[in-house]
């Protein structure tokens, strides 16, 4: 009997910062490296040490590029790892850049700290640095997907197409002949850029994201609620600013847009994208077309109709321009990013409209805004909101609790668990009490830092 130690050190009870980390008798692997993001007691962990032997790791597996699944990388490496960091090669290019994109944000919001002596700590220091972050590049090692590869004689793995993201997967792992299935994020049914997600057909550990485990997505238009607040900004002579996610959330969004003006359901309104990271992203949809639907033609008149934002110079510009817009900008959560500036200029003002278009964690900016918060900190200043807030909720690139259960649907056998992951604490009940329900599956919600061991 072979002893595997499972340490959830991460997206536990929580949905951040994902990390689980397999103990075996002759290797030890990490799947997802992830920085925490949202409550502050949650984002103070960032700055522990790793609780396992880092120079004991043996492999990272990613499941694909989002900070809070490889945002820890740079400070595992610091810390000693010496080992490969896997995944598809459209994953380690968007991790490549969020990676570095990151960096440069720790060093300048750091700087800025300093500067202006905001910070409880002196000097600040930034999360990771960009040569921390090239470093840590060096190391990655892509593999393709549906094909089994091997770690050694009693590990090996293969990657899936999992939606979500463009490059996102989900990871089939079998240690001493026992399938482990990592699930990842689990992407929509009807994506508007991505396919289908595949499925497992046979699982005896199955660890599976719960984001909105308790939630269907609604039934909305999303064309008809972007025409309206559209049409509201021209009227009000305002800005209708989207805090986006630049992968995939941003480009989505950029072919919503053109979808509409080509079917001339919105007038000619400035449409400014101002997201270095996502105009990185649109390179990649470039470069892995089969990962995505979007044709090549469509993809060049997408990028022609909007106003890519090169600099900082032209962030000012764009705020100063008197015109009714629409302004796209990073972060997602409103936790950092170009979309900070336009806030601290423009959230007092009656004819903002902010729109919300993904899953804000708890902590965030994002969602103090949409609980009403009057006041914002920025850069250890309180803004006035007078803006208007509004949400859509079904362009989340997350399956809601239907698509996750039909996600388990063409699994064969009964799993000896299923870990409920990357979840609240309500939506992680919702779907152990739906799974359990559905397949009458043992389902268990581990906690941060639990350590189960299973004999194989």
């Amino acid at each position: 009997m072979n002893n595997i130690k499972i340490h959830f050190l991460g997206a536990s009870g929580t949905v951040t910062g994902s990390k689980f980390l397999l103990e075996t008798p002759i290797q030890n692997l990490l799947i997802d490296c992830g920085m925490f993001q949202g409550l502050k007691e949650l984002r103070e962990q960032n700055w522990r040490d790793f609780p396992f032997d880092v120079p004991a790791i043996d492999a990272v597996f990613l499941t694909h590029g989002h900070l809070d699944h490889t945002g820890y990388l740079p400070r595992l490496v610091k810390q000693g790892f010496t080992g490969k960091i896997i995944g598809s090669a459209p994953t380690l290019e968007i991790a490549k850049i969020i990676l570095l994109d990151s960096a440069k944000i720790n060093e300048e919001d750091a700087e800025k700290a300093n500067d202006e002596n905001y910070s409880k700590h002196y000097p600040a220091l930034p999360f990771y640095s960009m040569e921390e972050a090239e470093k840590t590049i060096k190391m990655f090692n892509s593999v393709t997907k549906d094909t089994w590869h091997s770690l050694s004689d009693h590990v090996k793995y293969r990657f899936r197409y999992n939606g979500h993201i463009i490059g996102a997967t989900f990871i089939e792992m079998e240690v001493y002949g026992k399938t482990f299935v990592f699930s990842g994020d689990i992407g929509r049914q009807d994506d508007l850029l991505l396919f289908p997600p595949e499925k497992p057909q046979w699982a005896d550990y199955v660890f599976i994201e719960s984001t909105y485990g308790n939630k269907l997505h609604p039934q909305e238009s999303v064309s008809e609620k972007l025409i309206t607040l559209i049409n509201k900004a021209i009227h009000d002579r305002g800005t209708l600013i989207i805090p986006s996610f630049a992968v995939e959330r941003l480009q989505a969004l950029m072919f919503l847009l053109w979808k509409l003006y080509n079917e001339r359901r919105i007038p000619n309104i400035p449409i400014f994208i101002d997201s270095p990271m996502g105009n990185n992203v649109l390179d990649v949809f470039e470069r892995y077309m089969g990962w995505h639907k979007l044709p090549p033609g469509e993809l060049m008149a997408i990028k022609q109709r909007m106003n890519i934002i090169t600099s900082y110079k032209e962030t000012w510009e764009t705020i100063d321009d008197p015109r009714p817009k629409i302004v796209i900008a990073g972060s997602g959560m409103v936790t950092g990013g170009r979309v900070l500036t336009y806030l601290k200029q423009l959230i007092d003002e009656p004819n903002t409209t902010i729109l919300m278009v993904g899953y804000q964690a708890e902590g965030t900016r994002g969602r103090l805004l949409l609980e009403g918060a009057h006041e914002l900190k920025i850069f250890g200043k309180y803004y006035t909101v007078k803006a208007t807030v509004h949400h859509i909720e079904s362009l989340s690139a997350h399956a809601d609790q239907a698509e996750l259960i039909h996600w388990l649907n063409d699994i064969k056998n009964i799993p000896e668990i299923t870990f409920l992951i990357h979840g609240e604490p309500t939506a992680l009940d919702a779907l152990r009490v739906k799974i359990r329900d559905t397949y009458g599956w043992r389902a268990s919600i581990p906690r941060l830092n639990e350590i189960v061991e299973i004999l194989i």
